[in-house]
């Protein structure tokens, strides 16, 4: 268990280790999903210059949790179909600020896509957590939770913005060694 208020240093610590990229995303990954006590999160990684990303890593509390469309092996080229059916995507690209969605079932369409949101990752609460640097969309990091709403207090906000701008070197040493 990782005390929500220690999370912003837990990530530094992994950071400042020196561990390999992959190993420390994967670690921050853990770590944030056990701070924030999700059901699941994971870290989408994108090389902006290539227009392509994937779902690299993804940590569930437990295997009943679902990971149907979590982890990609492969990169995949950015479309212009998703942007255009996903606003939650759309907002990250166009540099807005991160989304932190209580109730997939009562956001309105100009926040997410409910029919999307349902088909492809099945979750009920989540955190669409925009990491962004050089006005060039990085990655998401999306602790997420399935079953009921939650409220997302302005301490785990804070911790997960905190940490975000972190992350972007990591992601880039990652994803400049795939």
């Amino acid at each position: 268990m990782i005390p929500l208020h220690t999370l912003s240093a837990t990530v530094e610590e992994l950071i400042t280790a020196g561990h390999a990229p992959a190993d420390t995303l994967n670690r921050v990954v853990q770590s944030v999903g056990m701070a924030l006590q999700v059901d699941r999160c994971f870290l989408y990684v994108r090389q902006p210059d290539l227009g392509r990303g994937r779902t690299a890593f993804c940590w569930r509390k437990n295997e009943h949790i679902p990971d149907k469309n979590t982890i990609q092996p492969n990169w995949q080229p950015d479309t212009d179909t998703l942007p255009a059916e996903d606003p939650l995507i759309r907002a990250g690209l166009a540099m807005k600020p991160s989304v932190y969605v209580d109730d997939v079932d009562t956001a309105g369409p100009e926040v997410l896509n409910r029919q999307f949101e349902e088909e492809t990752f099945g979750h009920r609460a989540l955190i669409h957590a925009h990491i962004q640097s050089g006005n060039k969309l990085w990655g998401i990091l999306q602790p997420c939770m399935f079953g009921s709403p939650r409220h997302w207090t302005d301490e785990e906000k804070s911790q997960i913005e905190t940490i975000l701008p972190r992350l972007q070197p990591v992601i880039a040493a990652y994803v400049a060694s795939a």
